[in-house]
């Protein structure tokens, strides 16, 4: 998979950022304009020299513009993007208790001014719920998705942003004082895995969260419809405690409801 850092870039005519249920749409090769450090990807990518774009104007539709000074093109292959309204659980009728979900799960954070936070697969309504209620020193986004990740810069501008797997998190970003798996059914890796990434990039005490803001029941149902991108279950608890000490990390709380689930672990490390 591509790995990429988003730092302050504006995507030229970008698509909508919410799609439709079990919609996959495969995008056409897009431009970036990056500024500061710009995107950076894991595969290699050449950098051509600065094209130029026509723009329709009275007297010449043909007219070229060219790209602001200094600023690089990149050509991308071609995106595929996977339905991630598998996140949006703003339904009807359940607003309200989504809310609350969610607002419980920031809080079981407990962020403070000075906290680097980490969030891997997080929704656009869970980031934005995070940024308003709980201001801190540095806010680092993961996800697979480039528009969510888009989205979400778009809204928040301090926010760092990166495209990729957590197990690859950059060194430099830690240690985190939290982090939030938001939707851990949703990562290819094993529990283990992720909690041994974790414990080398945990400040000790810091706190791990792992959450669904509808429980396992509805999990259950997600499973079924969006099958390529739920491939896992929630831990247990048992498991769970077994996993976390196996890495340093004590299982603080568990809530394993009808409607939410919560797991706060505390790195244990010296």
């Amino acid at each position: 998979m591509n790995s990429a850092s988003l730092c302050s870039f504006a995507l030229i005519s970008p698509p909508p950022c919410k799609f439709g249920p079990l919609l996959q749409t495969k995008h056409l090769p897009m431009s970036h304009t990056l500024r500061g450090s710009g995107l950076t990807l894991s595969s290699p990518i050449s950098l051509t020299t600065k094209p130029t774009f026509p723009r329709a104007t009275d007297s010449n539709i043909d007219a070229p513009v060219s790209l602001p000074e200094g600023a690089s093109f990149v050509p991308m292959a071609e995106i595929i993007e996977k339905d991630w309204s598998v996140l949006d659980c703003g339904e009807p009728g359940s607003g309200g208790e989504v809310k609350r979900s969610i607002e419980r799960i920031v809080s079981a954070g407990r962020v403070e001014e000075s906290s680097r936070v980490l969030v891997s697969i997080g929704s656009e309504e869970f980031v934005d719920c995070l940024v308003g209620s709980a201001p801190c020193e540095a806010l680092f986004v993961v996800h697979d998705s480039l528009l969510t990740l888009a989205c979400v810069k778009e809204k928040h501008d301090k926010v760092k942003c990166w495209q990729g797997e957590i197990l690859h998190v950059p060194e430099k970003w830690a240690p985190f004082d939290v982090v939030f798996l938001y939707f851990l059914p949703a990562l290819p890796f094993k529990l283990d895995q992720v909690l041994g990434s974790l414990a080398g990039k945990c400040a000790p005490g810091g706190r791990v969260i792992i959450s669904h803001p509808k429980g396992r029941e509805v999990l259950e149902q997600q499973r079924q419809q969006y099958p390529e991108l739920v491939v896992s279950d929630l831990p247990g608890k048992t498991y769970l405690q077994s996993v976390a000490a196996a890495h340093s990390f004590d299982v603080a709380e568990f809530v394993d409801e009808p409607g939410l689930y919560l797991a706060v672990l505390i790195c244990s490390r010296a």
